[in-house]
């Protein structure tokens, strides 16, 4: 039974990975709540499974020509030093801190994207509205 749930797991951040959405997201959480997979290997195993899933979003992004190559260092060079200090500071947190940290930064994340979509709604609406009445469609 657990493997079924092991797999469920991989599907759901291999289609959030394959989205570019970062399946870690989903991956590490899912793996510490329901499989008692500490904090630490969860993180483990989401780095190693990220690296397919990467490469085989990478060549279809690269296909469709969605790659914005003039983007491409001024991203990828300072992550990496970024990434190689996260990963020395993670080994030296202790897993259950860790895991609070990686809870509270996916719920400033959600707030932070449901506020966006919610701005754009209201903004939307508004602008909507305004057409409406100038229009003189609505009073």
């Amino acid at each position: 039974m657990k493997i079924f749930l092991y797999i469920l797991i991989g599907l759901a951040g291999g289609v959030l990975g394959g989205l570019g959405m970062g399946g870690g997201t989903l991956l590490i959480p899912l793996l510490t709540l329901f499989t008692g997979t500490g904090q630490h290997a969860a993180q483990t195993v989401n780095l190693v499974a990220f690296i397919p899933m990467s490469a085989v979003a990478l060549a279809i992004h690269l296909k469709n020509r969605l790659v914005k190559w003039k983007y491409l260092l001024l991203v990828s060079l300072p992550a990496l030093p970024a990434a190689v200090g996260a990963s020395f500071l993670a080994k030296a947190v202790v897993g259950a801190k860790l895991g609070r940290w990686f809870g509270i930064f996916l719920i400033v994340l959600g707030v932070y994207q449901l506020a966006g979509v919610a701005i754009k709604f209201f903004k939307e609406r508004k602008e909507k509205n305004m057409k409406k009445v100038a229009a003189g469609t609505e009073v």
